[in-house]
């Protein structure tokens, strides 16, 4: 078993001091990441759905585990975990960093802006067993090594502990090349109470732990994604129009509603964040 541990900072930590411990480590808990008021409102809205879900059908989502996505349709307080300072800091400074490229003849810099790709509640019950360690930029063939692309969050809705089916995380996996396979005895486990939360990037090798406990543990998970990928859960499908029209504009385009430089994502064009303007 490994004896690495990762870092744990305050909710009001330095964003510098989660980034320098994400590119360090890969992963770190945030403590105290939402009061208890935003963590009681988001079970209001999100426990109906969880107790109408049914467990996944296969070994990588779960047979004893449930699963809610479409989270920004279901409950407006999921924006104060995206808008989370010390979260959203930390994505836009380690993702939105510029690269050259020539435009005729001058060179410019531009950086790529960064968008909600995934959401989902994840609930591991009792008996569940441990999941497979995988990078989720697995899911845009990104080979290793590379640049940070994609950071997320799991917001602990319930206690995480090593028993129950907290996040095992292989702490520095992010730095390996895709040569090295992760072992299962490289892996921690996150533990941390409700309202704390783990973050992680793209490139960090992870998996749901097993649950030998008599309860499930519950988790919400949001990843922002560089905006010139695609996003791995269709946000324009997952939420009514209108539902994204009550959102603040700064959510509706990091739900995607923007462009991101120099021109991915143009509708007639245009910013597309201007068809839900001109309604209005």
């Amino acid at each position: 078993m490994t004896s690495a541990v990762l870092a744990r900072l305050a909710g009001d930590a330095a964003i510098d001091d989660l980034c320098a411990a994400l590119e360090r480590d890969g992963g770190a808990i945030v403590e105290n990441f939402v009061d208890e008021e935003t963590l009681a409102a988001l079970w209001t809205d999100l426990r109906p759905s969880l107790e109408h879900g049914d467990y996944g059908d296969n070994v990588f989502s779960g047979h004893k585990t449930k699963r809610v996505s479409s989270l920004f349709a279901r409950s407006p307080r999921v924006a104060d975990v995206l808008t989370q300072p010390l979260f959203l800091g930390a994505a836009r400074s380690l993702i939105e960093r510029p690269v050259r490229v020539w435009f005729g003849g001058e060179q410019a810099s531009l950086a790529p802006n960064v968008q909600v790709s995934a959401t989902q509640l994840i609930q591991i019950w009792p008996e569940e067993g441990e999941q497979v360690l995988h990078r989720d930029d697995s899911s845009h063939l990104i080979s290793y090594p590379a640049p940070i692309r994609r950071v997320q969050v799991m917001l602990a809705m319930s206690e995480f502990t090593a028993d129950n089916g907290g996040t095992m995380v292989v702490p520095g996996s992010h730095l390996w090349d895709d040569e090295r396979p992760p072992r299962r005895d490289e892996a921690v486990p996150t533990e941390m109470a409700a309202g704390s939360a783990l973050v992680w990037v793209g490139g960090t090798y992870h998996g749901g732990g097993r649950n030998v406990t008599g309860s499930p543990r519950t988790g919400l998970t949001i990843s922002l994604l560089a905006g010139n990928l695609r996003q791995e859960e269709n946000q324009y499908l997952a939420i009514p129009r209108d539902t994204v029209r009550e959102y603040p504009e700064e959510v509706r385009r990091l739900l995607g509603y923007t462009t991101c430089p120099p021109f991915l994502g143009w509708h007639e064009s245009s910013d597309p964040h201007r068809v839900l303007a001109e309604h209005e």
